[in-house]
């Protein structure tokens, strides 16, 4: 079968294009959605002062400077979703990467809410806080990226938000975390159990792990 993307509409390539773009990483994003008072500490803030939503364009783009991308459309009313908004105002966000387990509670997280109507609240997640940092993190999360927003372009009449976010620190989870004969850390990949995208309402869990050296 061959598929002439210029004879389909938008939503019918966007359906092709998450039918054979597989698996894809999920980026679990937490955000500040920027309702409470400033002067509350970040302790005392509650779950509803947190946005939280997966993105499965998602993906690593360069190490120098450390960016990642987030592919990010709009609400079906046109109007910005509030990741978006908050990482523009914000300009911070904690980017997990989810486990297997955790797939029912992402895809609760994907429901389209009002501004200001959390996901974190609504799932009651638990949430823990990274010392000199904004934001907490998901305390089921072994891995969570803490970046800085650093650069938007958007594309497409639909005004499509390619967002560029910079990491800044990552935790890791000692648990899944061990030392390679160079002396580098090595993340336990069947440990931390990643949780990947396919097309529709589909997900998978982790597989097989293949080992194959580089050639000289």
């Amino acid at each position: 079968m061959d598929i002439n993307f210029s004879e389909l509409s938008a939503s019918q390539r966007y359906h092709v294009m998450t039918q054979v773009i597989v698996p894809r990483p999920v980026a679990w994003v937490l955000t500040d959605n920027g309702l409470d008072s400033e002067h509350v500490s970040l302790q005392d803030k509650p779950l509803s002062a947190y946005n939280l939503a997966p993105y499965s364009y998602f993906n690593a783009i360069s190490s120098e400077p450390p960016l990642v991308i987030l592919s990010i459309g709009n609400k079906s009313s046109a109007e910005l979703k509030d990741t978006r908004t908050n990482l523009r105002e914000g300009r911070a966000a904690v980017i997990h990467i989810a486990s297997d387990e955790d797939a029912a509670l992402v895809s609760q997280t994907a429901a389209t809410l009002a501004h200001g109507d959390s996901e974190v609240a609504r799932a009651g997640l638990q949430l823990s806080y990274n010392d000199n940092w904004q934001l907490p993190r998901l305390t089921c999360c072994k891995i969570a990226m803490l970046c800085r927003f650093y650069d938007e372009k958007e594309i497409g009449p639909h005004r499509q938000g390619l967002i560029f976010c910079e990491i800044e620190k990552v935790h890791v989870d000692e648990q899944v975390v061990s030392m390679d004969e160079k002396d580098r850390i090595k993340v336990d990949a069947s440990k931390v159990k990643p949780l990947s995208r396919l097309g529709a309402n589909e997900y998978a869990s982790f597989g097989d792990i293949v080992t194959l050296s580089r050639p000289k």
